[in-house]
């Protein structure tokens, strides 16, 4: 079986920035599983994937635009302290959720901290960033009728209770 829209993929990963910096792997851990067309992985990443087979191995190098987006200046705003949750003590680092103005959930991450003001940073912490991954796939299947609905894998077998 070769990967395709509709199954669910296993794979071991690690994720390293251009300069070689570790981010994430799955080493010493289970395997990834997500939903192949689902949107769970980033783009270049599952569009390189598509068509491989257990037991591929492969290294991808994903662009900016093809993987967290390209870093926006105007998605960085300083906001007044006293804007921020009541007895929330923002540290650098930290993540906030926001409701935007079409009540769509924004994640911001706190970038700078001063007395009376804090700078919030909306683009993923990755974005702009080239990463390089090497994978090898692990497991494909069918996904079972409850993920597709769902919109994503449930575990190696498709049972998962939310």
């Amino acid at each position: 079986m070769n990967i395709a829209e509709r199954c669910v993929v296993a794979i071991d990963y690690t994720l390293k920035t251009a300069d070689g910096s570790l981010i994430d792997t799955s080493e010493g851990d289970e395997p990834l599983h997500y939903l192949h067309g689902g949107g769970q992985i980033v783009p270049g990443l599952e569009s390189a994937l598509l068509g491989k087979a257990v037991g591929d191995k492969l290294s991808v190098v994903v662009k900016p635009e093809d993987g967290y987006g390209l870093h926006r200046g105007d998605r960085v705003l300083t906001v007044p302290r006293s804007s921020l949750p009541e007895g929330e003590e923002p540290e650098v680092g930290m993540q906030l959720e926001a409701v935007g103005r079409r009540g769509e959930h924004i994640v911001l991450w706190v970038k700078e901290v001063h007395a009376e003001t804090v700078v919030l940073d909306g683009n993923h912490p990755l974005a702009g960033e080239t990463l390089h991954f090497d994978v090898e796939v692990k497991a494909i299947r069918e996904a079972t009728e409850e993920e597709l609905t769902h919109g994503h894998a449930h575990g190696p077998d498709g049972h998962h209770h939310h």
